[in-house]
């Protein structure tokens, strides 16, 4: 069995920055666990698995597609950079003739559609809620010690916990703050939380470009240390950036994402992707 398979770098003009992620076209149906042995074998944050979903589709003409996400250890319901890889894969290398693409996800249809500057993909807007600090003491301390914390929010719909950082601290605190992700699952080991976002507020008027906000994301409940880039935080951000028109993600591969809300759901442009 041959399965073509690109890896594409989101958010970044250089390679080897930005988020890697695997896309594998999917000609025929996979076996259920093959989708986890072949993302395993990528060892990638996620893998992403593109399907026709008619047997006269193709990958050039057709413009709406199954889509699946899976780090090496599970499927996960969602997954930005991926998507985005995806759509970058179809229209740059397979030549897909349509100026919008819909993919079928366990998360809803999800569009992304050309640009100027890159793809812009519409994804759903999540809220997140105000978290007491005490029930989730525990998992903050392990991860980042007496580090301040000025805010914690909860998704309940991703599983994420957003930790907003004290305003005391600068980006190069963030990009050098050591995370203990290893003892993480045996602290919270319930399925509550399924991803660690930390983040930072920006200096929007301080520098060219400006960045409104920083961020890491951990996410070892999935078997992902620590992603290098990710767009799932975006979701969560508006709820306490909403006039954020850029984000920059702060990590050891550097990458930017420009979002705007509007209505229940979010654009995302990845201005740039290497492939």
């Amino acid at each position: 069995m041959k399965l073509p398979i690109f890896i594409a770098d989101a958010f970044t003009a250089k390679a080897f920055r930005g988020n890697p992620a695997a896309v594998c076209l999917l000609e025929n149906k996979l076996d259920e666990d093959m989708h986890q042995k072949v993302a395993r074998e990528m060892n990638l944050s996620e893998t992403a698995f593109i399907r026709k979903l008619h047997p006269t589709d193709n990958f050039t003409q057709t413009s709406c597609f199954g889509l699946r996400w899976f780090t090496p250890v599970s499927e996960v319901p969602l997954c930005g950079h991926a998507t985005l890889a995806s759509a970058a894969v179809l229209f740059h290398k397979i030549k897909n003739v349509n100026s919008t693409l819909t993919f079928v996800t366990l998360s809803g249809e999800l569009k992304a559609r050309r640009a100027e500057d890159g793809i812009i993909l519409d994804l759903p807007l999540y809220p997140a809620q105000p978290q007491d600090f005490p029930e989730v003491e525990d998992l903050i301390k392990t991860a980042i010690g007496d580090t301040l914390v000025q805010d914690v929010r909860y998704s309940p719909d991703t599983q994420k916990l957003l930790v907003r950082l004290s305003d005391i601290y600068d980006r190069s605190f963030l990009e050098n703050l050591r995370v203990n992700t290893q003892n993480l699952l045996q602290v919270d080991n319930t399925g509550k939380v399924k991803g660690l976002i930390l983040t930072l507020k920006g200096e929007p008027g301080g520098q060219i470009p400006a960045f409104d906000f920083y961020s890491r994301y951990f996410a070892p409940w999935v078997g992902v240390a620590e992603d290098p880039v990710t767009g799932i935080f975006i979701y969560l951000f508006f709820c306490r950036f909403r006039a954020a028109p850029a984000a920059y993600v702060s990590s050891k591969a550097r990458g930017q994402i420009k979002a705007v809300a509007a209505g229940h759901s979010h654009s995302s442009t990845g201005s740039e992707l290497r492939l």
